[in-house]
């Protein structure tokens, strides 16, 4: 078997050839990639659920807006908490009930009583379900034109207005990815 190179860590922007409406201009933040697959959560699809309806202890610690997010079209009855701890949370200073996925983003344990990370969090985002990948999966899409991979910032996972954050992405990248930021939304308008 080939050697999978990790993209932890890393966004994939949907190209606009990508014809699965699950994926439509969505920029999915991978939580785990290796060679048994991959797992990650769409950032910009905010459903109208409010945090408190259903987790109602995170309520106060989600960023705005203070919605559930659809994470992905698998799994949509589980929860998945990624949060931002500025400074990436040392090593040895890792707040209980988080696990660091890439940087200063890591996955929280909602079973964990939120005090013991409201001190720490800088954001935190809920998702239902997410995204996967089985073995092989991912790496097809990407050579069939489906993904951009770029590197991901802190703010992705917390972006105030997550129905810009497919443009912003793109319009951030140093090459010819930001002039994909222009690309009309329905393309037959042209």
């Amino acid at each position: 078997m080939t050697e999978v190179s990790s993209l932890t860590g890393r966004l994939l922007v949907a190209t606009p050839a990508l014809a699965d409406p699950n994926f439509d201009r969505a920029v999915v933040l991978l939580l785990d990639h290796d060679e048994e697959g991959s797992l990650g959560v769409v950032l910009n699809r905010p459903t109208p659920v409010d945090v408190g309806d259903i987790l109602e202890g995170w309520a106060d610690l989600a960023g705005e807006p203070g919605v559930v997010f659809q994470g992905g079209p698998v799994s949509l009855d589980s929860a998945l908490g990624v949060a931002v701890i500025p400074g990436g949370g040392a090593v040895d200073g890792a707040p209980l009930g988080w696990r660091r996925v890439h940087g200063a983003i890591g996955l929280v344990d909602l079973e964990a009583p939120p005090e013991l990370l409201a001190s720490a969090l800088g954001s935190l985002r809920i998702f239902a379900g997410y995204a996967g990948w089985g073995p092989g999966q991912l790496e097809d899409e990407l050579v069939e034109g489906a993904w951009y991979v770029v590197e991901s910032e802190p703010g992705d996972v917390s972006s105030p207005a997550p129905e810009r954050l497919w443009r912003e992405v793109l319009r951030r990248q140093r090459n010819e990815l930001a002039m994909v930021a222009t690309y009309a939304d329905d393309p037959s308008l042209n």
